[in-house]
């Protein structure tokens, strides 16, 4: 689907001197000139066109090409069958990842946002990739909800350029992880300095957490070229995708509160 060119332009301020969610760009509309951070997905998803223009034409992000081969590569090395899978993708936005899965041979996808304007932007430029699609909050998810969402029968989950700057909190996250089968698929990547020693947030406790008991059994980590910056600095993420052992206990749940 073609859509409209926008005319984005970027600040002079260095990327650097701000955090990742809080780097902005200026939209040119109407003759009105619109300050945006890249984190309000629910404004970008409004405008068609607008969230690959920005990412994926411009700082060249290449996130859910790059985590769906390494997913598809780990999962024939194991010889699984990816037509049986059932994947839930968590952060499932307009339907990007959504679709990368189907090329490496995905039959059944589910997804998930907290946004309704993802949604309703996936129906527009992505109809037909996800099986279902439920907005919902999965930090405080309704038992009716989570039912429902048993009933497909869960045994793997994605979640591609979402984690770790609160747009899903870890306990989402740990929600989710838990809904997967047991010996069922993890694929996800976050920022590197997630893995750093010194990162005391919420999210990478319960990374470090999930390596350190063997609740997830690391396949494939690789680290990669996620996108640029506004400035052209390359950012770097990990990749990783493993197999789950076991659920994360109500204990660590409740230790990272709402982080």
């Amino acid at each position: 689907m073609k859509h409209q060119q926008y005319n984005i332009k970027f600040p002079v301020t260095e990327s650097h001197q701000l955090g990742q969610d809080e780097v902005f760009f200026h939209l040119t509309q109407n003759r009105q000139d619109i300050k945006f951070r890249f984190h309000e997905y629910g404004e970008i998803y409004k405008r068609p066109g607008l969230y690959e223009q920005l990412f994926y034409h411009r700082l060249r992000c290449n996130s859910p090409q790059k985590v769906a081969h390494i997913l598809g590569k780990v999962l024939r090395d194991n010889r699984v069958e990816m037509t049986e899978l059932r994947v839930l993708d968590l952060g499932a936005g307009n339907g990007m990842f959504g679709e990368q899965l189907h090329t490496v041979g995905v039959a059944r996808v589910i997804g998930v946002d907290i946004s309704e304007e993802a949604h309703i932007a996936c129906e527009r430029d992505r109809p037909g990739v996800y099986d279902a699609y439920y907005v919902c909050d999965f930090s405080n998810l309704d038992a009716s909800t989570r039912q429902e969402l048993a009933a497909w029968r869960i045994d793997c989950l994605s979640c591609v350029a979402a984690l770790g700057f609160g747009d899903i909190p870890a306990k989402a996250f740990a929600n989710a992880f838990n809904l997967v089968a047991p010996s069922g698929w993890v694929a996800f990547n976050i920022k590197e300095s997630f893995l750093l020693e010194s990162d005391t947030s919420g999210f990478s406790r319960l990374i470090k957490s999930l390596l350190v008991n063997d609740a997830l059994e690391v396949h494939h980590l690789e680290r990669y070229r996620h996108r640029i910056s506004i400035d052209g600095r390359q950012l770097f993420y990990y990749a990783l995708v493993g197999k789950k052992a076991c659920d994360i206990p109500d204990h660590l749940l409740s230790s990272l509160g709402d982080s």
